[in-house]
């Protein structure tokens, strides 16, 4: 992930920023904070679509982090030629726990104001 030859030919990415379900089940109500950049565009073979992977470690709270590795949903549309896509899924395991999570990633190239 994120390992590209050319920078040339580097597809687009997503900032995602997000905030983990509160976990109850414990003595420490807690949750977690995740802020990361996506992978580059992935093409979904046989469609006019694509995903990203999606790597992030949460903050440290209550004694532990919490990692992810996955992908994003296809492009959902926004308007003005723009598009963001989708998660919803668990951290991994730590401390006896993990948390759950959705987030919508941020517009690619938000200052480009070009409407396609």
């Amino acid at each position: 992930m994120y390992n590209h030859v050319n920078c040339n030919d580097q597809k687009h990415v997503h900032e995602i920023t997000g905030i983990t379900r509160v976990f109850q089940e414990c003595e420490g109500c807690h949750n977690h904070r995740f802020c990361t950049v996506s992978g580059e565009a992935i093409s979904i073979p046989g469609k006019n679509d694509h995903y990203h992977e999606v790597k992030f470690r949460t903050d440290f709270a209550d004694g532990h982090y919490h990692e992810f590795y996955g992908k994003s949903s296809g492009a959902i549309d926004v308007g003005g030629g723009k598009h963001v896509h989708f998660a919803k899924s668990f951290t991994d395991m730590e401390d006896g726990h993990k948390h759950e999570f959705q987030v919508a990633s941020l517009i690619d190239s938000p200052t480009d104001f070009k409407n396609k």
